[in-house]
């Protein structure tokens, strides 16, 4: 365990893929049982006092968008692995076997985010992963340097943006607002303060039948694949991919710095993003959850959320190396490989668990009960991911996107 690395593979990246896709799931659960936008404000839905309030604080504080940030990075430190592999094998090259794989992820996006799940993230990777490929062989430094860059750009669009909104706010709310100062304010804070109506009907509908949870999916879908996407998801994703890539060549993912590096890493993290987040997270309560300042104040949120989920990364890549817990980060190595199929088992569970023909809670569950749900999830991908791999070469939707990236099934029982 001392190098984190088994064959061709890296048991370190494996083990904090693994913790990362159990991350997410704790943010993702709330959009995946409850109205939409309980997402972004508790008071929406989901229950904001008492433990569904400590549940909302905890994970805004230490998982909101820092495990998604991390699984995001890993998939740049990904594109440079497997390019560096395609470019020794026999096989298709290193351009044909990214693209390749950027096309099937977007195709399985696409049915992931209309039929299981609308936040999924599988597209945002495939037009990200476009940009990125051609970047893999600069410096390190560079690429550390371009992601921070296009996150700082991020950043600014964004506090640019929240200044646009309280300047129409404040027009609209003018005892002589014009009518169309009221419409224009009307239009743009539904993104931000959405009706609670809107909340109502996703209820009926996800309680439904399949077309109908169908539907709901696909208004949801739509809206944040034409609005969301392009202006935040995807140039986030770009930016954190980068860091990733230049983490990847300096040896981060692959215990390749010093315990003293990482701990560094690890102080900063939670010495320094940690208390900045908490108390932003402090004010938004302190506002009432009041959908203006949520809006600002989650914006400065976004630069933490890297710093923390590295933070996070490096307690368990010093937990690899140690061996201190052995059968907890192999466990964690087999779930990271089968990361793909994981998120997606995720979704399938979760569809089965919340809407109308399954289980039919959506809705039911405040904040804090959806636990219940996660738990029982990690239970299930820590249960199954290591025996799986212990008899099958790839986890089952693995398979899938490497045959049809190789246009050939590719060899799946493991020989006895």
């Amino acid at each position: 365990m001392a190098t984190g690395s088994a064959g061709d593979r890296h048991i370190s990246i494996d083990a904090v893929r693994g913790m990362a896709i159990l991350g997410i799931l704790l943010m993702n659960i709330v959009g995946m049982g409850l109205p939409t936008f309980a997402y972004v404000n508790p008071a929406y839905a989901g229950g904001h006092e008492g433990a569904d309030l400590w549940t909302w604080a905890i994970n805004n504080v230490l998982t909101d968008g820092k495990m998604r940030a991390l699984f995001t990075m890993l998939f740049g430190a990904s594109t440079v692995l497997i390019a560096s592999r395609a470019e020794v094998g026999s096989g298709l090259g290193p351009a044909q076997t990214h693209y390749r794989r950027l096309f099937w992820m977007f195709v399985i996006g696409m049915v992931h985010a209309y039929f299981l799940w609308f936040g999924d993230i599988l597209v945002t990777y495939a037009l990200a992963g476009i940009f990125i490929f051609p970047f893999r062989k600069l410096n390190a430094r560079l690429q550390i340097v371009i992601g921070v860059a296009v996150l700082t750009a991020l950043l600014g669009y964004h506090l640019f943006e929240t200044a646009m909104l309280d300047a129409m706010h404040a027009a609209a709310i003018d005892p002589g607002a014009s009518p169309a100062a009221i419409a224009a304010w009307k239009e743009a804070s539904f993104l931000i303060n959405p009706p609670a109506s809107m909340g109502q009907l996703e209820i009926m509908q996800f309680r439904g039948n399949f077309f109908q949870a169908l539907e709901a999916r696909t208004r949801v879908t739509s809206l944040l694949q034409t609005t969301i996407m392009p202006t935040d998801e995807i140039p986030e994703a770009i930016g954190q991919m980068f860091i990733g890539m230049g983490l990847f060549q300096t040896g981060f993912f692959t215990l390749g710095w010093s315990n003293r590096a990482y701990g560094t890493l690890i102080a900063v993290g939670y010495g320094l993003a940690v208390p900045v987040t908490a108390i932003l997270a402090w004010l938004i309560w302190k506002s009432g959850f009041e959908p203006i300042t949520l809006h600002a104040l989650e914006v400065w949120q976004a630069p933490t959320r890297p710093i923390i989920g590295l933070a996070h990364a490096s307690v368990l890549l010093l937990i690899v190396r140690a061996a201190t817990l052995p059968a907890l980060t192999e466990r964690l190595a087999a779930a990271g490989r089968m990361a793909f199929s994981n998120y997606l088992m995720t979704s399938i569970i979760t569809n089965l668990t919340f809407c109308g023909y399954g289980l039919g809670l959506y809705g039911q569950l405040s904040r804090f009960q959806q636990l219940g749900v996660v738990f029982a999830v990690w239970a299930f991908i820590l249960i199954w991911s290591k025996p799986w791999l212990e008899r099958f070469q790839y986890g089952p939707f693995e398979w899938l996107w490497r045959s049809l990236v190789q246009w050939n099934p590719q060899p799946f029982l493991k020989a006895t």
